[in-house]
């Protein structure tokens, strides 16, 4: 009993959660989705439980969060999170992970999502696996976190999840680094932060489905652990991503039935047909009713 409290203990430090105290030394909080990894192009067969070619693609996941989490190390990063933000949130082999680097798995019931586990203690995000938002031409499985979302805006700016994730991140004041995918999230990544590292690991060609020319996932590798590293040393010439509340959502939805969930939501507007409208002095409570109401 008394090893176990210990051990409790250490995992509670190193987390950087100890009651009344600033964790010391270089924090970094890695967040990898599946889409945006090397050679992958198929929801259905690579990305899920019960597709056959998916413990190939969770295998490539956790080589490129490794890859990451080396980069960060390099840097002189001494507490690293990973966090699964893939389907289940159960995708990268925890053996095959970094030790370290701590593991976020599975999903809360708070708003942070992808982002579960950040907070002000850190010094820089990177994302890795990232892909662009829905109806995005030449992108490889676009989407914004699920097919049921048209258009997800704050304050007129359309936003990928990396955009979404980027602000949650900014209201903490850590800013992201990095970000690794296909070319249209590297794209979309500079036009909304201005300047970032990137590492474009496929190319789309299509406009619904697209094809992906890739580089082989031991170069996607390469890249992202020498992009992380030059990133998280270079992190002071990045600034967070912020907006000026008060913070207003538009929330375009695909299909009616969808438009149910919304239906006596507090603070939500029907500004459309397949349309919300959602505003808030609080940032999170905006995410909160993405979350809610997509």
């Amino acid at each position: 009993m008394k090893r176990f409290i210990v051990a409790l203990a250490t995992l509670w430090l190193m987390a950087g959660c100890e009651a009344g105290t600033q964790p010391e030394g270089l924090r970094v909080f890695i967040s990898v989705d599946m889409e945006g990894i090397a050679a992958a192009t198929n929801s259905g067969d690579e990305m899920g439980r019960a597709g056959y070619d998916y413990d190939i693609f969770r295998e490539i996941m956790t080589q490129e969060a490794n890859a990451a989490v080396e980069g960060a190390l390099a840097a002189g990063a001494t507490h690293i999170v990973v966090r699964d933000a893939h389907g289940t949130a159960r995708n990268i082999l925890p053996q095959m992970l970094r030790p370290e680097a701590m593991l976020m798995r599975d999903w809360s019931d708070g708003p942070k999502g992808m982002m579960e586990g950040i907070d002000e203690t850190f010094d820089a995000v990177v994302f890795v696996g990232y892909h662009a938002k829905a109806g995005t031409p030449d992108a490889i499985m676009q989407h914004t976190m699920s097919g049921t979302v048209a258009d997800l805006s704050i304050n007129g700016v359309s936003l990928p999840e990396a955009g979404l994730n980027a602000l949650i991140a900014g209201h903490y004041g850590v800013p992201v680094v990095f970000v690794a995918g296909d070319q249209a999230i590297i794209d979309e990544c500079l036009e909304l932060f201005g300047e970032i590292e990137g590492a474009a690991v496929k190319q789309g060609i299509g406009v619904s489905r697209s094809a992906a020319l890739s580089v082989h996932p031991d170069v996607a590798v390469e890249m992202i652990r020498a992009g992380v590293e030059k990133a998280v040393r270079e992190r002071a010439k990045y600034e967070p991503y912020t907006m000026t509340p008060p913070y207003t959502m538009v929330l375009q939805l695909r299909t009616r039935d969808r438009m149910a969930r919304g239906e006596g939501y507090t603070g939500a507007q029907r500004t459309g047909p397949l349309e919300w409208t959602y505003t808030s002095y609080e940032l999170m409570d905006v995410v909160q009713a993405f979350a809610d109401l997509r």
